[in-house]
């Protein structure tokens, strides 16, 4: 089965692009021939990855440097896609983190949800109609399996109480999907899609931010036991680029198939509480005249 298919002429952004399953996704699209934007925070990294691309495709990939820790960075980020008239065909939202200890960003939010989800909620609406506009466009989130293990409470999103590193995690990845079911309900019929990915077992640099002896032993029995980055960036290549899925929407796929009911006692209760809590955090919401059809504000 193809897996990345011709992006000539298409305009796409991958977060958290320069190392592991982002920078698996990104070079995959450039070699396809894809107008790549690559967004990342760490500008020696950003460079390597848009040199090597260069080199090896002859076409060089713009880059948005970002801290998607920070509301004002994504905001930032977000002015400066939307300055002129770039097209915008691809949002990979990518990028992610793993925090062994509770951490607080710069405004109070715990970092793994800052990042993990509410930087994608707050990027995602902020380019929507951009995308609108450059429609045929696709959203593709990166989420997990995790979230399985998960449960989301409105009351405690940040886990002020009771904090891990899997459930911080694995409720990122839950928002991620409740997220992604929500957006496409409500941006269905403008020619924007969104589906959730989960790529499963990637050898990656996601931890790295953990210093210490544990990540260090970790590290290589990760890269020796864990699919390749390039293996695993499969199942997002199909959903971002494949002809075929076009007006494929509100999906979960893994190992290059759509899952039916990803979730079994979906609760749309919970699911719209999780949007407006969002926006209370993000200070974004969808723009006038994407309100389903049926509903009102």
């Amino acid at each position: 089965m193809k897996t990345t298919h011709d992006m000539t002429g298409r305009s796409c952004l991958v977060t958290g692009a320069t190392d592991g399953h982002g920078r698996a996704v990104a070079e995959a699209l450039a070699e396809a021939g894809a107008d790549l934007i690559l967004l990342g925070r760490n500008p020696a990294k950003c460079e390597a990855v848009q040199r090597e691309i260069a080199e090896r495709t002859g076409r060089k990939p713009e880059v948005v440097l970002c801290d998607l820790m920070q509301r004002t960075e994504v905001d930032r980020a977000a002015d400066e896609i939307l300055a002129g008239d770039r097209p915008l065909h691809l949002l990979v939202n990518n990028a992610g983190l793993v925090n062994l200890h509770r951490e607080l960003n710069g405004e109070g939010i715990e970092q793994t949800f800052a990042v993990n989800y509410l930087a994608m909620f707050q990027l995602t609406l902020r380019l929507l109609p951009r995308m609108r506009s450059s429609a045929p466009a696709r959203v593709v989130n990166i989420s997990s399996d995790t979230y399985r293990i998960a449960r989301l409470d409105l009351e405690d999103l940040q886990l002020a109480k009771g904090y891990s590193v899997s459930q911080a995690y694995a409720r990122s990845k839950l928002a991620i999907l409740y997220f992604t079911l929500e957006l496409s309900r409500r941006i269905e019929g403008s020619g924007v899609t969104a589906n959730a990915v989960d790529p499963g077992p990637v050898a990656s640099n996601i931890a790295a931010n953990n210093p210490g002896i544990l990540y260090s032993l970790a590290r290589p029995m990760i890269r020796g036991l864990f699919p390749s980055a390039a293996r695993a960036a499969r199942t997002c290549l199909l959903v971002a680029t494949d002809p075929t899925l076009a007006g494929s929407s509100g999906g979960y796929w893994r190992s290059r198939r759509l899952r039916a009911r990803p979730l079994k006692h979906p609760d749309p209760e919970l699911q719209s509480g999780l949007w407006r809590e969002s926006v209370r955090l993000t200070g974004v919401d969808l723009p006038d005249g994407w309100t389903p059809a049926g509903e009102t504000v």
